[in-house]
């Protein structure tokens, strides 16, 4: 028989605060407000946790547009949560033994208790919270009752265990132990199995973040890279401006999106980038090294300037709600290579009067189209590649909203990077943000991308391209692009103008 499910549990209230943090700076902009003097201690059975705090399995196909299943900052690998299922079940060193040593009986003596006597982190969402423009609905509420330590915690009225969902966004969020929750199926529901847990009331988002890291990083458990991942929301916070994880993140995160740009075959720079800088290839394949400046200096930057709203979209606050795209490293290589792709079918299929003096130099191999891949296209020089990201990055950045890029999500979970980015590619080709891309480069092929010494210019021409070189050619190209485009009627020529009069280039 089912045993009832519990609408509230015993907590301990925890008192914690020292006079010192009457300094700290509390900002309710930047998701700090200041938190509550205390966190609580109670258990509850897996599953239920579970449930209430949203971790369940994703499936892209079975989620609404615009649910976020596992709140936002958290990231899932299925493989580490498998990991932890198996050790629930069996213990060490069972969990590690490979499936023909486990069925042979050999091995039974090995079979040990699963222990997870380390709390799983959580915060309770109040009634004004909000997760990208959504709270939790009255009657899903979790509440705190109780003072002096002598507390209780209240479920949903209708709370009923296990397969409960709540009808918005879920009542708890997890800020450490997510894989350890995941690794509940229905295999492992058991209502004796309980686990201990700190909650957190009310605590502001960056601050959450807050926690993740010094739980997770500081100690080294995990290494920067994944950690960033995990959370995205870690960013963009500015303690860590100050604090070399954040250009660890910065620069690692650009030379893994150029090595999958190398790698995928998905991708027009597939085997296109000179990965060593090795002579010989200059005018053929731009370096890993001007790649990874260019990614720095775009989709991965932090802000333009103090009073340039412009940022990246792997690197700062996206859209209204000011939070970071919850992108992973497969999720950006694959919005690159998809952008790079699009702009290439569009030169290839297009014959614009630029494009015809460099395909008939013959400067590429057969095969490959000259005004994409020649040495003497600006858009495979270092030049054009950044001024490319920068307009991507840009386009889209201001019209975050309207695109829904916080809404697309991972499509596939057990696969590796380049399957996941095939993945990603058909997911974006159907999605508005795929759309909007498709409508930029149509625009963007029809630019001169001729460098200066290219076949076919006027001497007036390759004076005005000229301009193009050294450090300030950067700027003046881009301004050159976007006033291109924003002589356009339509949503990409009213988007030029805006990122223009951002950049005080109008």
């Amino acid at each position: 028989m089912k045993s009832k499910v519990d609408k509230s549990v015993p907590a301990i209230k925890v008192p914690q605060w020292l006079d010192e943090w009457n300094d700290v700076t509390w900002d309710s902009d930047n998701f700090r407000r200041q938190p509550e003097r205390a966190f609580y201690l109670f258990s509850i059975p897996a599953s239920e946790l579970r449930a209430l705090c949203g971790v369940y399995p994703r499936s892209i196909k079975g989620r609404e547009k615009g649910r976020d299943e596992h709140g936002i900052q958290r990231r899932h690998d299925p493989d580490r949560s498998h990991e932890i299922a198996s050790f629930i079940k069996y213990g060490y060193p069972w969990s590690d033994l490979s499936q023909a040593k486990r069925e042979s009986g050999k091995y039974d003596d090995l079979k040990k208790p699963g222990w997870l006597p380390t709390a799983v982190v959580v915060n309770i969402l109040g009634k004004d919270d909000k997760r990208r423009g959504k709270k939790v609905e009255e009657h899903d509420l979790v509440t705190l009752v109780g003072h002096d330590g002598q507390s209780r915690i209240h479920f949903p009225e209708n709370f009923t265990g296990k397969d409960w969902r709540a009808a918005e966004i879920p009542p708890l969020e997890v800020i450490d132990g997510q894989h350890r929750l995941w690794a509940f199926d229905e295999e492992n529901a058991s209502e004796n199995y309980h686990l201990p847990v700190v909650a957190f009331n009310g605590l502001d988002i960056s601050w959450q973040a807050y926690l993740f890291y010094t739980i997770n990083i500081k100690p080294k458990k995990i290494n920067a890279s994944l950690a960033f991942d995990l959370y995205p929301l870690l960013r963009t916070e500015d303690w860590l401006e100050k604090f070399e994880g954040h250009v660890i993140y910065r620069e690692t995160r650009a030379q893994e999106i150029v090595d999958l740009l190398w790698s995928s075959n998905t991708s027009p720079w597939f085997h296109r980038i000179n990965m060593l800088g090795e002579s010989g290839q200059r005018g053929r394949m731009v370096s890993q090294a001007a790649w990874v400046r260019s990614l720095l200096a775009s989709l991965i930057k932090s802000w333009e300037g103090q009073r340039v709203t412009i940022g990246g979209l792997f690197g700062a606050p996206v859209g209204s709600h000011k939070q970071t795209l919850p992108w992973s490293r497969t999720q950006q290589a694959s919005f690159v290579i998809f952008a790079g792709d699009s702009l290439k079918r569009n030169i290839t299929n297009s014959k614009h009067a630029w494009m015809n003096p460099l395909r008939e130099s013959g400067d590429v191999e057969e095969g490959l189209d000259a005004a994409f891949y020649g040495s003497k296209t600006l858009i495979n020089q270092d030049q054009g590649i950044r001024v490319f990201l920068h307009a991507i990055n840009d386009l889209c950045y201001v019209n975050a909203d309207e695109l829904g890029l916080a809404e697309w999500g991972d499509t596939e979970e057990n696969s590796d990077d380049i399957e996941k980015i095939k993945s990603s590619f058909k997911s974006l080709k159907k999605s508005q943000i795929g759309e909007f891309i498709e409508q930029v480069t149509e625009q963007l092929a029809e630019f001169d991308w001729r460098a200066s010494d290219a076949p076919g210019l006027s001497e007036d021409d390759r004076l005005k391209k000229a301009a193009f070189r050294g450090s300030g050619g950067y700027k003046e190209l881009r301004r050159q692009l976007l006033a291109f485009l924003s002589q356009e009627d339509n949503l990409v020529g009213s988007s030029a103008k805006l990122v223009l009069k951002s950049l005080g280039y109008a």
